[in-house]
Order: C-alpha cells, then structure tokens, then sequence
C-alpha cells in the first residue's frame, strides 16, 4: 500500500513496483495506461477522455468521474520529459508541479510522484490519500498481463 507524506506545499509519494520502468513509463504516457488508473480509488477516467502531446510544451488531459456522476476535466502542460526516467507537468490555473521519477529497483521500479506549489485546498490528508491511491491504482493495473 502507497503512503503520501504532506510537507507544507508539498506532497510526496513513493512506491516500489514489480514491474520494470519501461511499462511505468508506458502507465504515465500512454491514454490507456492512465485511464486504467489516474482515478485510484476515488474516481474513474473514460479512456476517450484522455489526450497526450507528450513534448515539452504539450498537453496532456482527462477526465475524472466522481461516484456521483461530477466530471472534473484536468489540464497539464509537459515542462520536462527524460524518458523512461523522469516527466515534470504543471497544472496551469494552481501553478502545482508534479514530477514523476522511475529509478530501476532490480527487476521492478523505485517510483516518486513529488508535487510542489500545491494550492491550499490540496494541502490535505484527503489529497494526501488520493495520491496514495492512485499509485495503488496504477501498481493494480501494472500486475495484470
């Protein structure tokens, strides 16, 4: 199970995962991959939802879909893509940074999401766990074949 550890404006979480950085990084940019599960456990994303211009300066959006029916359309912009290491996007409105780190860990992935510049109403437990279960989400969707 994934902790989130909340450090004034800043969140991070980190997990170790069986499956190698390649197929992390394919999860984190690839439409399929991040529908199966950007939602953890909180919310689903409809796969048609979701669009990736994986470049330095390129968007990436989705959807989100509360259990109660509410969408939430989310907008990132790349700032940085090292691949299969390391991707950096902001969230335009808040100015919330998120980079995500894969560093291999034997035959699996040692993976840090750390976002910085988060706005008060992300400054949380709530958020904290929301973030915990996405990676838990994602760590699901990487065990299957």
């Amino acid at each position: 199970m994934s902790r989130a550890e909340l450090r004034g404006d800043e969140l991070i979480a980190r997990r170790v995962l069986t499956a190698p950085p390649g197929r992390v990084w394919a999860a984190f940019t690839e439409p399929a991959g991040v529908a199966a599960f950007w939602g953890g456990s909180h919310a689903t994303v409809p796969p048609d939802s979701v669009a990736i211009d994986l470049r330095p300066g390129g968007e990436f959006t989705l959807d989100t879909r509360a259990p109660d029916g509410a969408t939430r359309r989310l907008r990132f912009v790349y700032v940085s893509i090292t691949a299969p290491h390391e991707l950096i996007f902001d969230e335009p409105v808040t100015g919330l940074r998120t980079t995500v780190t894969l560093r291999p860990a034997g035959t699996g992935t040692d993976l840090t999401v750390h976002q910085r510049r988060l706005p008060a109403e992300l400054r949380t437990a709530q958020a904290a766990d929301g973030l915990a279960s996405i990676l838990d989400a994602l760590d699901t969707h990487l065990e299957k074949p």
